[in-house]
């Protein structure tokens, strides 16, 4: 039978001038919390995930979730690593971002989040309006990126997105502009497109923000195989060969290094 162990983040602050408490926290802060644990324990394959249970409790307010022992365990060194370092940028773009939500949220409602698990009984990270977990913008550059994929919906309420599925990277939303979505006369939806989009990657892992991604250019990319255009191509490339030893072409090429 699977060992389960738990975490627990305890919440200290004030809901006007009462102590927090689970009767006086506000649901919204809650759905907030719920979904960056989710990104904390398991930043990238949800789908598959082991389940995560979850508690609200007094003493303040006490969220407490249960999950498989191991992945408390990896949690807890990931803390104690942050607690040594004072910082964020060795962690994966999720666990960092789920971070800076808590850390924003300690600074918007003078809160204090304390972390503790079923590994350590003493608290092993604690983010307040006086630290500072935010990622190192030295981290993170410009760069241009293109995808390739299915588009499969566009538009927004207050953000207008383009939402495209992609084999390498998955379900991407790439902020588009709601200019560039009236311009387009023809339905966009469910045809395949390269995507030209500009945003932020990390400088040593390679790692694209896919939160930032910003629409260049929406290219047309119907990919087939045309057998007869790679002959004319294959016929045209001949006559340049000819007369050409290819095994000594191919050996000068090398440098005289033999495979």
């Amino acid at each position: 039978m699977e060992k389960f162990g738990d975490i627990e983040i305890r919440v200290f602050g004030k809901s006007g001038n009462l102590e927090l408490k689970p009767e006086n926290y506000d649901i919204k802060h809650i759905a907030s919390i719920l979904q960056n644990v989710e990104d904390l324990l398991y930043p990238n394959n949800k789908k598959d995930r082991p389940i995560i249970t979850y508690d609200i409790q007094g003493g303040s307010v006490r969220h407490v979730f249960k999950t498989p022992i191991q992945y408390i365990i990896g949690f807890s060194a990931i803390l104690s690593q942050i607690q040594v370092s004072n910082s964020i940028d060795f962690l994966d773009l999720k666990t960092a971002r789920a971070l800076e939500n808590i850390q924003q949220l300690a600074q918007q409602k003078n809160y204090e989040f304390q972390f503790t698990t079923s590994v350590k009984k003493e608290v092993e990270l604690a983010i307040n309006p006086n630290t500072r977990f935010f990622r190192s913008e030295e981290t993170w550059a410009d760069a241009e990126f293109y995808f390739y994929g299915i588009l499969k919906d566009a538009g927004g309420k207050s953000k207008a997105n383009i939402h495209i599925d992609t084999d390498d990277y998955g379900y991407l939303a790439i902020e588009t502009g709601k200019e560039f979505l009236i311009e387009q006369e023809g339905n966009l939806l469910y045809k395949k497109f390269g995507v030209r989009a500009t945003g932020k990657q990390h400088l040593e892992t390679g790692e694209i923000d896919t939160k930032s991604l910003k629409l260049v250019e929406l290219i047309n990319y119907n990919p087939s195989f045309d057998s007869d255009y790679l002959t004319s191509l294959i016929t045209k490339a001949k006559k340049s060969w000819n007369g050409v030893n290819t095994d000594e072409w191919l050996s000068n090429l090398r440098g005289g290094y033999d495979t």
